[in-house]
């Protein structure tokens, strides 16, 4: 039996579209998801909708169940929450890495289950802050750090929010938009403009995507600081002061990216249920900015993209009849 679902395509810069698409038969280790809900990582999709993932990373940049090839057309996305109404987990709310579609089957294994203590609803923070979870395992901030996170968008909040949670630290978001500080504030953190931002930090991860961003984390930090680099420029190149003190302050600068997990004692599917039970935490509720219905996608993606529409994770909904709010 063919069975027919509908799913979000870009198809040129700053275009997309909803199409049809024919989902093959669920076999015996497969589940049928109906989506409820997902999510958009603005900063990523904003990047592929106008066509700026580098040729060179083309299949890093690839998306689990993505289909097509980039620049276009591609289905692309990764914050999904549905029901399975057929196969394994039989009823039960699930996170999948999926792209925005109505229905899809994909192996049992591909799915993580949602806690009861987490609402459908803010599940689709969990790829993100997953992203965080390995941030923080490749920073390993101790007890006491002093620590800044430059950038409050999606994943620069995540990481804050987690941090937040951890004993003694001094901490700071710290993002050029004062419309962020009602964001820090719900998270119970600290925040600060680039240029009222504290310093002597031992640690600072940087999620602004931009050069400017970067150049302050390192000027942030205390000697044999390390600044995390959480921000994907694509296309972009940027410069950075590596002379001035980088090199008498000892100063390090890493990169972390969710692709590999951070510590070799976890597994992909340990980094995401830890990350689905932190968000048992409704301060994370902050972090959802907007909503939207599944049809309107292709006229909302683009103004999210273009700024036109401020927001941190915009939810697509896709119950029958809802309005947003």
């Amino acid at each position: 039996m063919t069975r027919a679902a509908r799913a979000l395509w870009f198809t040129s810069a700053g275009k997309c579209e909803i199409r049809p698409v024919e989902l093959r038969e669920p076999g015996p280790d497969d589940v049928l998801v109906r989506t409820l809900h997902s999510g958009i990582s603005r900063g990523t999709e904003s990047l592929v909708l106008r066509g700026g993932v580098p040729e060179n990373q083309h299949g890093v940049m690839r998306a689990p169940f993505q289909e097509g090839d980039f620049p276009w057309p591609v289905k692309y996305g990764y914050l999904n929450v549905g029901v399975v109404e057929q196969g394994p987990l039989l009823g039960r709310t699930v996170f999948c890495l999926h792209p925005h579609q109505t229905h899809y089957v994909v192996p049992a294994d591909a799915v993580t289950p949602v806690p009861d203590s987490v609402p459908a609803q803010r599940a689709v923070l969990a790829g993100t802050v997953e992203t965080a979870v390995n941030a923080l395992w490749d920073a390993r901030p101790l007890i006491g750090d002093r620590i800044a996170v430059i950038g409050g968008g999606m994943v620069g909040c995540s990481v804050a929010a987690v941090l937040a949670r951890f004993p003694g630290v001094r901490l700071q978001l710290v993002d050029a938009d004062p419309a962020r500080a009602s964001v820090a504030a719900a998270l119970g953190v600290d925040f600060a403009s680039p240029e009222q931002a504290e310093g002597n930090c031992d640690l600072v991860v940087h999620a602004s995507a931009s050069e400017a961003g970067l150049a302050r984390s390192l000027a942030l930090l205390a000697p044999e600081g390390q600044v995390v680099e959480l921000s994907w420029y694509g296309d972009r190149r940027v410069s950075l002061p590596l002379g001035e003190f980088f090199h008498s302050r000892r100063l390090r600068l890493r990169s972390s990216q969710v692709g590999v997990v951070g510590r070799p004692d976890r597994t992909y599917a340990e980094r995401m249920a830890l990350a689905l039970d932190l968000l048992a935490d409704p301060a994370f509720d902050a972090l959802i900015t907007g909503e939207c219905r599944f049809d309107d996608l292709p006229s909302v993606l683009p103004e999210l993209a273009n700024g036109a529409v401020p927001a941190l994770c915009h939810r697509v909904d896709y119950r029958a009849g809802h309005v947003p709010a």
